[in-house]
């Protein structure tokens, strides 16, 4: 398939068509429970924090500004980055690898798997049109989700090969978004987990990624003490993780750019073209193995974690055990879906709130 065309007819109009995919994932019901999705820390801690919603736009800002710079389609680079979260269970990882679990233990293989939820959101779960499932999102916007950069082999994708190409790269824009959504994540955390007190810059400077943002604040006569600290080492961060990626990417960028996206046309045993030069990349994945041991492993947030997953288990138990709790959308999906995948689907497109207040509903506790 070209990367712009759909799987299923429809009415051209004004848009072309990434913007028309844009416009289709904002105004589904999907992209809006992002808002009250976990990212890291649990939203009812209070509105400061980001969730999936804040953190998909963020990602969004960053992959079009490094499209733009990079002469690339910045309208694909940013529905990939809206759509990217999609599939995301309440409570962040930790949900959908206990929904992983539970399906797997209940004789579903395939089990539960975030990347393909959130194709399978944009291909079968969101319904607006009476003829087919889906939002009838183009090739690229599809592809860039499934595969990130790489494409990747698993047992649940084995019937995707042939239309997806599971032996070749998504397009540039794809590429792109999977390192802007790299540094939003790592960026704003350090910002979330600074402002709970969970991680001390401290920590941070024994980074060398991160000596080198403390050596560009300092210079700017913001010392380390001061409350702009916080707020200028993020921006900083994030600064030189964007200059060295467009400069590290420019060559390969112009080795394959087109006049327009590229879709499975690099071979996947290929390296991929753009990415972060060695010295900057090294000290990301240090900095990242610091932020795995003092942030998300901290006792506060594994408390929280723990909480998500008894909740998890809970509403899965409840649903596949008695039918009838299940809303009646859902006991409609039971005559032509299986019943443990129709609940996983529920499941995970719940919001933290509803999740635990559904929890409370069933059990009469509170978490």
């Amino acid at each position: 398939m070209q990367p712009s065309q759909r799987f299923h007819s429809f009415e051209e109009d004004f848009r072309d068509p990434y913007s028309r995919d844009r416009d289709r994932v904002i105004h589904c019901s999907s992209f809006r429970r992002l808002e009250y999705k976990t990212q890291v820390f649990l939203n009812h801690e209070g509105d400061y924090f980001r969730t999936r919603l804040t953190h998909s736009l963020e990602v969004s800002q960053i992959a079009r500004t490094l499209s733009r710079m990079l002469g690339l389609n910045e309208t694909l680079a940013e529905v990939i980055a809206l759509s990217h979260d999609l599939g995301h269970t309440p409570f962040g990882h930790v949900g959908g690898d206990e929904l992983d679990r539970l399906l797997k233990a209940d004789g579903r293989p395939l089990g539960f798997e975030h990347n393909f939820q959130s194709f399978r959101v944009l291909t079968k779960i969101e319904k607006r049109y009476k003829d087919f499932d889906g939002l009838n999102l183009t090739f690229a916007t599809l592809e860039g989700v499934l595969k990130h950069s790489y494409p990747y082999k698993k047992p649940f994708l084995e019937r995707l090969d042939e239309r997806f190409r599971l032996d070749r790269h998504p397009s540039l824009e794809a590429m792109i978004v999977d390192h802007a959504d790299e540094i939003a994540y790592t960026s704003h955390d350090i910002d979330d987990g600074v402002k709970y007190g969970l991680i001390g810059f401290e920590d941070l400077l024994e980074n060398t990624l991160c000596q080198r943002v403390d050596q560009m604040v300092i210079s700017e006569g913001v010392g380390r003490g001061e409350k702009f600290y916080r707020h200028r080492f993020v921006a900083g961060l994030i600064k030189i993780l964007v200059e060295d990626f467009i400069e590290n990417s420019q060559e390969g960028v112009n080795k394959y750019r087109r006049e327009t996206p590229i879709s499975a046309v690099l071979d996947a045993s290929l390296p991929l073209p753009v990415g972060f030069s060695r010295e900057v990349g090294r000290g990301l994945k240090e900095l990242k193995k610091i932020m795995y041991q003092k942030l998300y492993r901290h006792e506060k947030i594994i408390r929280k974690m723990y909480a998500g997953k008894q909740c998890i288990q809970g509403l899965y138990k409840a649903f596949t055990e008695d039918e009838g709790l299940l809303p009646s959308y859902q006991n409609e999906l039971l005559e032509h879906r299986p019943k443990e995948r129709v609940v996983a689907d529920f499941i995970a497109s719940m919001t933290d709130r509803y999740a635990m207040k559904s929890y409370h509903d069933l059990y009469g506790l509170t978490l």
